[in-house]
Order: structure tokens, then C-alpha cells, then sequence
């Protein structure tokens, strides 16, 4: 309720905002959110960095704190999505990206959270420059979510979820500086 509210005094438009994203094997799904954009904000980017002019003031305290993604209860509970998993990806994103051996980052659902998830939340958001982003956190998102699914289990998705939730609460409080996953060990590559 608050979420509505807060979107209907901040921004006019629609509250939900419908993503076509790719799925598991590749099916595109409608993938909703609160919109924490202007309408006709301009030209999709291949992410949303720091200081983005198209996120209204109430739109950025969403993506913050995640409260945009609570509408994907629904794609969780239609099946589309899980609650951890790889991110669903812009279907123009995924095309360019998900090719050799990241094809199989969709041979599982995609999810609300994930390591590379976590990593663009605590690293990512804070690059300004798209060009950047690209060559220097994206490489680290695609090995991470290729570490989520080799290593897919009960155990290590109760473990994610419990760190997603320390993770948001650090960056609230602006304490995130030292949650970089632990997975970027793994795959070799930190910030």
C-alpha cells in the first residue's frame, strides 16, 4: 500500500511496471515490478547505475531497499521465476550475453536474488558509466550466476536468501562496502 501511494504522489503513470525477460530455456515472461522510473523516461540502458535520471526520488528509496521486486511474488507463484536464481535478463541483454557457456545460466529459473544479484547491488549500482559497467562488472555477473547454477542446491539457496536479507539491510544503513559475495573468490574475479 505504501508502495502505491508513494508511486502515485511521486510519479504519474502506471504503479507496476512489465519487463519482457527471458526465463528458464529461454521463454519470455512479463517480469513485474513497481515502477521506480518516469514514464517515457528515454532509451532502455543495459543497466541502471547511480545518480539515473530516469528513477523519481521515491523510485530510487524502492530500489534501495528492494520493495520494487515484491511483485514478482506472482511470477514465483505462476512459475516463471524462483526465488533464487539468476536474474531474468532483458531479452535483448540475454541474446548478446547468454551465448557458449553462458546458455546454461537459463537452464534454470530465474530468480529474486542470486550472487550476481547481490554483487551488481553492493558494486554495480554505484558505476555511472555504461561502457564501464560493461567490461568491468558484467564479466563478474555472468561467472557468478554460472557459479549459482553449477552449485544449485537447498542448503545454498537458504544461504543466499539469508544474505540477501543482511546484504539489504547493510545498504540501508550504508554499510555494504564489505559484502562483496564471497563468490567472486570463487570465480576468481573482485572489484
Amino acid at each position: 500500500m505504501v508502495a502505491y501511494i508513494g508511486i502515485k504522489i511521486c510519479s504519474p503513470g502506471p504503479v507496476l511496471f512489465k519487463a519482457k525477460r527471458v526465463g528458464k530455456d529461454g521463454e519470455v515472461f512479463s517480469c513485474f515490478k513497481f515502477r521506480t522510473m518516469r514514464v517515457d523516461s528515454g532509451k532502455v540502458k543495459l543497466t541502471t547505475l547511480t545518480n539515473d535520471d530516469r528513477i523519481f526520488p521515491f523510485g530510487s528509496f524502492m530500489r534501495k531497499t528492494k520493495i520494487d521486486e515484491f511483485p514478482q511474488i506472482f511470477n514465483i507463484l505462476n512459475g516463471t521465476m524462483a526465488v533464487v536464481g539468476p536474474r531474468p535478463e532483458d531479452v535483448v541483454n540475454a541474446e548478446k550475453y547468454y551465448v557458449d557457456k553462458y546458455k546454461r545460466i537459463l537452464s534454470v529459473n530465474p530468480g529474486l536474488t542470486s550472487p550476481a544479484s547481490l554483487y551488481d547491488y553492493v558494486v554495480g549500482e554505484e558505476y555511472e558509466d555504461e561502457a564501464l559497467y560493461e567490461k568491468e562488472v558484467l564479466p563478474v555477473k555472468l561467472d557468478l550466476e554460472m557459479y549459482y547454477v553449477e552449485h544449485k542446491s537447498l542448503l545454498y539457496d537458504v544461504k543466499i536468501v539469508v544474505r540477501t536479507f543482511i546484504t539489504i539491510v547493510g545498504k540501508i544503513l550504508d554499510r555494504s562496502e564489505n559484502m562483496i559475495p564471497w563468490e567472486c573468490e570463487k570465480v576468481g574475479k573482485e572489484k
